[in-house]
């Protein structure tokens, strides 16, 4: 039997990061989800991801508790107000209340530890520079940086045993095409919460941006989100 090279994958439980765990699969790696509590207002992402990691068959699931609410600076942290309602040209027009201060180089710094315990030296993450909410921390060029300072930062990287690679295979897909190229897996996005402000309950509000972009994507896809949404 040949080993598969592993990977972590990092796994928010939304739309995003479960279609590249799967395509993470896909290219037959043995993955490693890494899901992170780190204070944030949608935390029934948490439960999705615990579902979503049992029914893809990871190797293992880490869930790890960080409180970046301690900083704050973030309505998805904070009691900042979740934005409602902006328009296409809003949402892709500068840096939205909703970024957390430096979340996902925080998170790929968490991820690339337990790589390299793992001898993983693949690192997955959804970021996405087409359909996104104006985050920093999902531009081509931050990635660019960070597999180099992987290079610089790891015993691995020092000693020259291998490189770390940062896989983002939706970074020019639009949210249409990200569904797409999911529902091809067979992926159950009725498992996946994207909402930034659901209600105690789980359920999306319907109208922050992370909604609207996926209400978008499910429509020119054409096709029926299959999350239940407020009426009215």
């Amino acid at each position: 039997m040949i080993n598969k090279a592993k990977a972590v994958v990092l796994l928010s439980g939304g739309l995003d990061s479960t279609t590249v765990l799967a395509l993470a699969h896909d290219q037959g790696f043995e993955t490693y989800a890494l899901t992170l509590r780190y204070g944030q207002r949608h935390e029934v992402e948490i439960n999705a991801a615990t579902k979503i990691a049992e029914t893809m068959k990871v190797a293992r699931h880490a869930i790890l508790d960080i409180d970046l609410g301690v900083f704050g600076g973030s309505a998805l942290t904070d009691a900042t107000p979740v934005p409602k309602g902006r328009s296409d040209t809003e949402i892709g027009t500068g840096i939205p209340v909703t970024y957390v201060p430096a979340r996902n180089t925080v998170f790929l710094s968490l991820a690339l530890a337990w790589a390299e315990v793992l001898e993983a030296y693949d690192i997955f993450i959804g970021v996405n520079a087409l359909d996104y909410s104006g985050y920093p921390d999902c531009r081509p060029e931050f990635i660019q940086s960070f597999e180099s300072l992987a290079a610089l930062a790891t015993k691995a990287g020092v000693e020259g045993a291998k490189k770390f690679t940062i896989h983002t295979p939706l970074i020019d897909l639009s949210k249409k095409e990200i569904i797409e190229k999911g529902r091809a897996l067979g992926i159950d996005y009725g498992l996946t919460r994207t909402c930034y402000d659901p209600t105690p309950d789980g359920i999306p509000c319907g109208a922050c941006d992370a909604c609207l972009l996926r209400l978008k994507g499910f429509q020119e896809a054409g096709l029926e989100d299959p999350l239940d949404y407020p009426r009215g």
